[in-house]
C-alpha cells in the first residue's frame, strides 16, 4: 500500500467524498490521462510533506488540499491549477521550498503557489499589515497568472466551509475578511457559486442569529409557494411551446445573503423578500432570449422601472442576461431570468468557462481577457503601503456599477456613485489631472455630479490646469484616488517646504537673527546632523510638525552670539491659502476675523482653531506646539463653517431654510437632522463663506423666517 493509500484510509469516513480516488475519477472525465498522473504524484508529494499535521477538526491535513482541489475539478480547471491546489500549503506550513516544486512540478506550478502563501515568514508590524501585504502579493501573483486566484478562492471556500473547528471571535473575523474581500472577486470574476456560497457561509458566521432567522423563513416560504411555482412554470412553458421556441424553465431560490442585502438595502421586512418567485429561462440563442422577453410579457404584466438589459451592456464580470420583474397572480412578484447556454454557464463559472488553459479551449477568452484587465488596473494603483491598498481594492470591488459613455460612444463601467471627476481618471491619469469642467448629456455640470446609468460624458481639459485638493472628498474610484493622493503628495511636501521656511523666520525673528543671514552651509549641516538628505527635506519636516521650529533655530545660535532671551516677534499671518500644510479643525470652523491659535501636528502641519474652541483644553498640555496667528487678508478665499437651526418641524421646511441661505449666494455643503423633540427639529448646515461679515448675512436672513426658533454657530 502506497502512503497516499494509506494516509486516505486516516480519513473520517465523512470525508471521503473528498477524496483522492474521486477526485481522480473527476478529473478523469475532462483530462487526459498524461495529465492526471501528475495530479497523483503531487498528492503523493503533498501527503509525504504534511505527514503528521492535523487540522483543528483533528483530520489529516492532506483533506483540505484534496478539497480544494475538487472544488475546482468541478470548475473543469487545468491539471497544473489541480496540481497547485493540491500543494498550496506545502511552502507555508512545510519545509519544501518553491525551488523544490518547481524541480519536481514545473515553474508555473510553483509561481501558483507562491502566488497562494501567506507572509507568515515576515515580520510585520500587526495582523492587519501581514494580511493586507499577502493580499496585495497575491492580487500581482494573479496579474502574472491569473489562477493564483482560482486556487485562492477554492482555499476559502473550503476554509468557510470547515469554520466550526475555529473560536467564534476567529469565525467573525474571517468571516468579514471573506464578505470584504473573497465573495467581491469571486463575483467580479463571475464565478457566482463561489461566490453565493462564500456569501451565505459569511453570513452564517458572522451573524448567526440572523442568517437561522432568514434561513427558517425560507424553509416555511418553500413549502407555501410550490403550488404557484408550478403554475407560473406550466403557464411559461405552454406559452414558449405554443411559439415554438425550445428552452427549459428552472425556478431559482434566493440566496440567505441575498435576501439579508435586500432588506438592508430597501429597508424591507423579510416576508416582502422572501415572498418573491423567481425563474430562469435558458434558451438556445440571443435572437431567442428578446422574443422570450415579449412572450413574458404577454403572460405577465411587467412592473415598470425594473427591466435591465446586460445582453446589450454586459456586467463589469461578463454576466449577460435579460432581467425582468412581473405582477404574478394576486400581484405576487416574478423575477425572471431570460439567457443563452452559454450565458448561463458563465453565470455559473464565470472566468473558469472561459479558461483558455483547458484542453482544446482557444475560443471565448473576453472573460480571462476582461479578468486581466481588471488586475492590470490593481497593479496600476499598487503604490502606498499596503493597508491602502487593501482599502483602495476593497472600494474598487462593489458590484454596484453606472455604464456611461464616451462621446464616441465607448461604454465606461464605474461604480454607483462615481462622478465626472472619476470618469475623467478612468479615461485617463492625464486626462483626471487636467480637467477643469465636465458636460453630461452636452450640459456642463459641476464635477462632483454623480453620474447615472446611460449618460454621455464629455470631460473638458485645459493646459496647465492641476487636480482640486478638494476632488478627494467625493472621488470613489480606487484609480482616481490613488492618481489624487500621489499629486497631493508631491504637492505637500512643497507647501510644507515653505510653511516650514516661514515657521523657521518667526523663530529665528524672535531670536534676533533672520533667515537670509543664514548661509546655505549652514542649512545643509544642519539637515545633516538631524539625519536628513539636505535644507530642503528640515524645511518640510518644519512644516510638517516632525521638528519644532524653535528648537531648529535655536541650534542655528552662533556659540559666540550673545542672544539669550527671544524677543518677542509678530505672529504668524494665515491667509488661509496655504495650500495642504495648514488645515482648519472641523471641530469649531475657523472663519476669517475669528479669534484664532494654531496647533503643531506631527507629520499634518499646522492646523487652525478658534480661541473658544473646547478641544483646545486637551492641547494646552503642550505649549512647545502652539503658535500665535492672526488672520491676513486674502480674496477669494472661502471657509467652511456650520450653524445648527432649530426650526418647527413641518412639511418642507428643510428646503425652506436651504432656499434662504442660498439666496445670500452661499454654497451649502452638507445637511444634516441631529435631534427631534416636542415639534422641534435641530438642522445642521455646513456652508462655505469667506469671513464673518457672510456668516452674519446668512444667519440674519434665517432668523427673519416665521417657522426658526434659533439660529447658533456649532463649537465643540
Amino acid at each position: 500500500m502506497s502512503y497516499a493509500s494509506s494516509i486516505l484510509g486516516l480519513l473520517p469516513t465523512g470525508r471521503r467524498a473528498i477524496g483522492i480516488t474521486q477526485l481522480i475519477n473527476k478529473l478523469e472525465t475532462y483530462l487526459p490521462p498524461e495529465r492526471v498522473e501528475p495530479i497523483r504524484e503531487a498528492y503523493e508529494f503533498g501527503a509525504a510533506a504534511h505527514e503528521g499535521q492535523k487540522r483543528k477538526s483533528g483530520e489529516p491535513y492532506i483533506s483540505h488540499p484534496v478539497a480544494v482541489a475538487d472544488l475546482l475539478a468541478d470548475l473543469h480547471m487545468d491539471g497544473q491549477t489541480i496540481v497547485a491546489a493540491i500543494l498550496h500549503d506545502v511552502l507555508e506550513d512545510t519545509p519544501m521550498s518553491k525551488e523544490d516544486i518547481a524541480t519536481r512540478f514545473g515553474a508555473d506550478v510553483a509561481e501558483i503557489v507562491d502566488g497562494v502563501s501567506k507572509l507568515d515568514r515576515v515580520q510585520f508590524k500587526n495582523r492587519a499589515e501581514a494580511q493586507a501585504e499577502s493580499f496585495r502579493k497575491m492580487l500581482l501573483a494573479m496579474v502574472r497568472d491569473i489562477r493564483v486566484i482560482m486556487v485562492k478562492l477554492a482555499d476559502r471556500t473550503h476554509n468557510m466551509r470547515t469554520l466550526g473547528s475555529m473560536s467564534p471571535l476567529r469565525r467573525r473575523a474571517i468571516a468579514r475578511e471573506t464578505l470584504e474581500i473573497y465573495a467581491p472577486i469571486a463575483n467580479r470574476l463571475g464565478i457566482y457559486n463561489i461566490k453565493n456560497e462564500l456569501e451565505d457561509l459569511g453570513l452564517k458566521n458572522l451573524y448567526p442569529n440572523r442568517y437561522k432567522v432568514i434561513e427558517k423563513a425560507v424553509k416555511r416560504a418553500r413549502g407555501n409557494q410550490k403550488q404557484f411555482i408550478g403554475k407560473i412554470k406550466d403557464n411559461i412553458e405552454a406559452a414558449l411551446e405554443k411559439a415554438a421556441i425550445k428552452g427549459r424553465v428552472e425556478g431559482r431560490e434566493k440566496h440567505p445573503f441575498s435576501i439579508y442585502q435586500k432588506m438592508r438595502r430597501k429597508k424591507t421586512a423579510l416576508n416582502e423578500v422572501v415572498d418573491v418567485f423567481g425563474f430562469r429561462i435558458v434558451v438556445d440563442s440571443i435572437d431567442t432570449c428578446y422574443r422570450v422577453l415579449g412572450i413574458v410579457h404577454g403572460i405577465y404584466r411587467p412592473m415598470p422601472g425594473r427591466f435591465k438589459d446586460y445582453i446589450a451592456i454586459p456586467r463589469v464580470n461578463g454576466y449577460q442576461s435579460l432581467h425582468t420583474t412581473l405582477f404574478g397572480p394576486n400581484g405576487m412578484p416574478i423575477e425572471v431570468q431570460i439567457r443563452t447556454e452559454a450565458m448561463q454557464q458563465v453565470s455559473e463559472s464565470g472566468i473558469a468557462a472561459h479558461w483558455q488553459y483547458k484542453e482544446g479551449s482557444e475560443d471565448e477568452k473576453t472573460g480571462h481577457d476582461r479578468a486581466r484587465e481588471w488586475l492590470q488596473h490593481l497593479v496600476d494603483m499598487h503604490g502606498g503601503n499596503s493597508e491602502e491598498f487593501l482599502e483602495s481594492v476593497k472600494v474598487d470591488l462593489f458590484p454596484d456599477k453606472v455604464y456611461v459613455f464616451t462621446p464616441k460612444g465607448e461604454i465606461r463601467r464605474l461604480p454607483r456613485g462615481a462622478t465626472a471627476v472619476d470618469f475623467a481618471y478612468a479615461v485617463h491619469t492625464d486626462v483626471g489631472n487636467r480637467c477643469v469642467a465636465a458636460k453630461i448629456d452636452r450640459r456642463l455640470v459641476p464635477l462632483r455630479t454623480p453620474l447615472r446609468n446611460g449618460q454621455t460624458v464629455e470631460v473638458v481639459t485645459a493646459k496647465g490646469a492641476m487636480p482640486n485638493p478638494t476632488w478627494v472628498n467625493f472621488v470613489v474610484t480606487a484609480k482616481a484616488r490613488t492618481a489624487l493622493r500621489h499629486y497631493l503628495k508631491s504637492l505637500k511636501s512643497g507647501d510644507a517646504a515653505e510653511l516650514g521656511k516661514r515657521l523657521l523666520t518667526q523663530s529665528l525673528t524672535e531670536l534676533r537673527l533672520s533667515f537670509k543671514s543664514i548661509k546655505p552651509e549652514q542649512w545643509t549641516a544642519l539637515a545633516a546632523d538631524f539625519n536628513l538628505k539636505n535644507a530642503s527635506e528640515l524645511f518640510e519636516k518644519v512644516g510638517l510638525g516632525e521638528r519644532l521650529a524653535p528648537l531648529v533655530a535655536q541650534r542655528l545660535i552662533p556659540k559666540d552670539s550673545a542672544v539669550s532671551q527671544p524677543h518677542e516677534s509678530g505672529p504668524l499671518a494665515i491667509a488661509g491659502t496655504e495650500g495642504l500644510s495648514v488645515s482648519y479643525a472641523r471641530c469649531c470652523f475657523p472663519i476669517p476675523n475669528d479669534p484664532i491659535m494654531a496647533y503643531v501636528t506631527t507629520g499634518h502641519g499646522i492646523v487652525i482653531h478658534r480661541e473658544a474652541c473646547g478641544n483646545l483644553k486637551s492641547f494646552r498640555k503642550q505649549p512647545d506646539k502652539w503658535l500665535s496667528v492672526v488672520w491676513q487678508p486674502a480674496a477669494g478665499k472661502l471657509f467652511n463653517v456650520e450653524i445648527a437651526v432649530q426650526v418647527q418641524s413641518r412639511i418642507g421646511i428643510l428646503a425652506a431654510v436651504a432656499s434662504e441661505i442660498s439666496a445670500t449666494q452661499t454654497s451649502i455643503e452638507r445637511v444634516s437632522i441631529i435631534e427631534r423633540d416636542g415639534g422641534v427639529s435641530t438642522e445642521i448646515f455646513e456652508v462655505m463663506v469667506a469671513d464673518r461679515k457672510q456668516l452674519a448675512q446668512v444667519i440674519k436672513r434665517i432668523r427673519k423666517m416665521s417657522d426658526v426658533v434659533k439660529v447658533t454657530r456649532t463649537l465643540a
